[in-house]
């Protein structure tokens, strides 16, 4: 095979024109799948000839380079990101003074996810109507959602102010600690200065116990902090925290906080019991892209624990599921009735979408769906 020939076929063995490199510098996938369920929603699986699943991201490959920046443009408006443009001189007609290029497009998805605690720095604090400086990712959309626990106040931030000064979480949410909650007092007359708040939540005080110090010497010493799930947990419910006062943060914006300003706990979330029925007793599912994995690259460790956390996340966010199309269960295994019983946020039956009845060789071994298109592209 000649140079020229070389060129065109690439390191990969695909004849592409122009490829779309989507990554994201997270320790979790659920971005990720967000973003596959938007491109299976607005049909944008159907332009690449290939998709490939990498590490950290996902290639799209393109016979056009109009094609790859439609992605793009899709991705730009979609969620937070950044890109970059390169190209690659193939081939070249001396005569005729004709150029052949391959094109790649570089997409930076926002190291910022949901659920995560953030340390913002200065200059983005003050942006946001001097929001405190350690708050919470609420949620990801085209915009950064951030809010203060301690005062509800919230701001957005967009592609461009982030990458302006970014900055990177303090803590994931494989890293939060479980708590349970001993006493709770609601807070209905708040002090608020000017900004935006979220109506949505309920400030309240709050005390809380590690899980690991139940039945030692350390049960009576209970933590105050101050949250905003004063509308949906109760005293004896389960929560995830960052607990600030044991952690060790390598940060330098963080480090230069002072002491008596930063709270000892900042709870994000409340969690669920009898988590395996509720993940078994699903009725919907989803379709996902029929990707050809780079087996030397891609690691699965923890992919499932990902998905299984972007399905709560569905389940207990109506916000993120307006972006989504989930299809219905059509067969109720005895399982999932038994796991109808679990106090947990569910998806109604309104909200779900009938889909054609598929073949047992059309579904993953989660029963998800796996799109013909996808399939087509991939073969």
């Amino acid at each position: 095979m000649c140079e020229v020939c070389c060129k065109q076929k690439g390191s990969d063995g695909e004849c592409w024109r122009a490829l779309v490199q989507i990554r994201q510098r997270t320790i979790h996938k659920k971005t990720l799948f967000y973003l596959e369920q938007i491109i299976l929603k607005h049909n944008m699986h159907k332009d690449p000839m290939t998709i490939k699943e990498m590490e950290g991201g996902i290639n799209f490959y393109y016979q056009a380079k109009n094609n790859a920046r439609k992605m793009v443009d899709f991705l730009m408006a979609m969620i937070p990101c950044q890109y970059k443009t390169s190209q690659e001189l193939v081939s070249h007609d001396i005569q005729s003074n004709i150029f052949n290029y391959k094109y790649t497009f570089f997409v930076e998805i926002t190291r910022i996810c949901k659920d995560e605690v953030v340390c913002l720095p200065v200059s983005v604090s003050r942006y946001l109507n001097h929001m405190s400086q350690v708050a919470i990712c609420t949620r990801i959309s085209d915009n950064i959602h951030l809010m203060d626990p301690i005062t509800l106040k919230i701001g957005q931030l967009n592609a461009g102010q982030y990458f302006r000064d970014a900055f990177d979480a303090i803590c994931h949410q494989k890293q939060l600690r479980e708590f349970m909650v001993m006493n709770i007092e609601p807070i209905y007359n708040q002090d608020k200065q000017y900004g935006s708040y979220s109506h949505k939540h309920q400030l309240a005080d709050v005390w809380v116990l590690p899980l690991n110090s139940l039945g030692t010497d350390d049960q009576e010493n209970e933590i105050h902090t101050r949250t905003h799930l004063g509308n949906i947990i109760q005293c004896g419910d389960y929560v995830l925290g960052f607990d600030v006062a044991h952690a060790v943060v390598n940060n330098q914006v963080f480090d230069k906080i002072k002491q008596g300003q930063l709270p000892d706990i900042v709870l994000v979330k409340k969690i669920y019991p009898e988590k395996v029925k509720r993940n078994k007793g699903r009725n919907f599912r989803l379709k996902h892209l029929r990707k050809n994995s780079a087996a030397e690259t891609v690691t699965d460790d923890g992919n499932d624990g990902d998905y299984n956390d972007f399905l709560e996340d569905l389940e207990e966010d109506p916000e993120l599921r307006k972006n989504i199309n989930l299809y219905k269960r059509e067969q109720k295994p005895q399982w999932m009735a038994d796991a109808e019983e679990v106090l947990a946020p569910k998806v109604g039956l309104e909200e779900l979408l009938d889909d054609l009845v598929l073949d047992v060789a059309d579904t993953d071994q989660d029963g998800n769906m796996m799109t013909d298109d996808a399939e087509n592209a991939g073969s």
